[in-house]
């Protein structure tokens, strides 16, 4: 309205028609901002099935968006030749952590220890998919995962009733953090 003349601010007409173009512009601008969303792994939603499909991967709703998003990127990280940096760029996309790959010749296998994150990661089944994927054939992996020790415990100098007031349970307490 700012552009047009002023006597259309009396007319109800044009009042209402640009109150219209106001409401489908904003719609087309939200519509447009969700749309580039989908054109990144961290920002899509609604997209990530096309992501999924692009990658061959087996889409399933019922997965939170983060799940699927780990996946997504780990496919993304894992073409190429398989290295031991590339395992372990895959893994810490779904560790959200720190790994350590660590090579076992004599017994034709690898070890993933994951060092960044206490206990066993989120979405671990559909990791363990993605690496027998990316690995080859004729390599194992085993997976290793770090949990709170004596050491680490004794080093909070707390007390029992302290650990008490806490109330954590036992695979609580095995990946506390302070």
């Amino acid at each position: 309205m700012n552009n047009l003349p002023s006597f259309y601010d009396a007319s109800y007409v044009v009042v209402n028609i640009e109150n219209a173009i106001g409401i489908e512009g904003e719609e087309l601008k939200q519509a447009t901002q969700d749309l580039f969303k989908q054109f990144f792994v961290d920002t899509a939603t609604w997209g990530l099935s096309y992501w999924e499909r692009y990658l061959n991967i087996q889409t399933d709703i019922s997965k939170p968006y983060d799940y699927r998003r780990t996946v997504i990127k780990s496919k993304l990280r894992g073409s190429g030749a398989t290295t031991v940096a590339m395992i372990k760029n895959v893994a810490e996309s779904f560790s959200n952590g720190t790994v350590d790959v660590i090579e076992n010749s004599s017994n034709y296998s690898f070890t993933i220890k994951f060092v960044g994150t206490l206990g066993v990661p989120p979405n671990l089944e559909d990791f363990k998919k993605v690496i027998e994927e990316i690995k080859p054939a004729h390599l194992g992996v085993n997976y290793e995962f770090t949990y709170l020790t004596w050491s680490e415990f004794d080093n909070y100098n707390k007390t029992w009733d302290e650990w008490d007031s806490l109330n954590l349970t036992w695979d609580m307490l095995e990946i506390y953090i302070p």
